[in-house]
């Protein structure tokens, strides 16, 4: 397989982009649908995910056929259907809903660095996913998760936290996921062989 870019996604076959840019080293899998959002360097998505309206963080690990930021439809109205805003489907002489479609936009969804979000979870609008958080398969997250926590079901609940408050504080202030490509590169071996406290305890300043 070739090589991922620094300069343009490596986009798979089958995927739309839709107002969507891409930072270094990012990946988008087949058949997969991204809308209004952005990709922060190395972020990547697996085949059938459907991305809209999203901050997807730096070293996002996003598995197949999740679906992040789904759009919403208008329930508090007397009807929902999409004739109220997509109207230029069914009229000649009438424009769709800019209004609506500016709110859509505008509910944003946020992806902490180096998250992992399984397959087949869903991730509502206007909710944040914390750094090293972990979205368990087939979860559907209606609330902010916070870093380095696991959370599993629908709707979501915290299972537990992948290191100890110490440790994450530790982390969040080492921010590897913010080193450039060749201090990354440099650590490779240690990022592969060392649990999370022995490379802190090597890597600390």
């Amino acid at each position: 397989m070739a090589k991922l870019s620094p300069t343009t996604p490596r986009v798979h076959e089958g995927s739309r982009i839709v107002n969507s840019t891409f930072g270094a080293y990012c990946e988008v899998g087949a058949g997969s649908i991204i809308v209004n959002s952005t990709f922060e360097d190395y972020a990547y998505c697996d085949r059938l995910a459907d991305i809209a309206n999203t901050v997807v963080g730096k070293f996002s690990n996003i598995a197949a056929m999740t679906r992040i930021g789904p759009t919403d439809h208008p329930y508090q109205n007397a009807a929902q259907h999409h004739f109220l805003y997509r109207s230029s489907y069914y009229w000649d002489d009438t424009p769709d809903d800019p209004a609506f479609f500016a709110a859509r936009a505008s509910r944003r969804t946020s992806l902490g660095a180096d998250c992992w979000i399984g397959h087949g979870a869903i991730i509502k609008p206007e909710t944040t996913v914390g750094i090293g958080a972990i979205v368990a398969a087939g979860a559907v997250v209606t609330k902010d998760v916070a870093p380095f926590m696991i959370v599993a079901g629908c709707p979501a609940t915290p299972i537990r936290a992948r290191f100890s408050d110490l440790v994450i504080d530790r982390l969040l202030a080492l921010a590897w996921w913010d080193w450039d490509h060749a201090r990354l590169h440099a650590a490779l071996e240690d990022f592969r062989a060392m649990q999370a406290e022995t490379f802190l305890e090597k890597y600390e300043g």
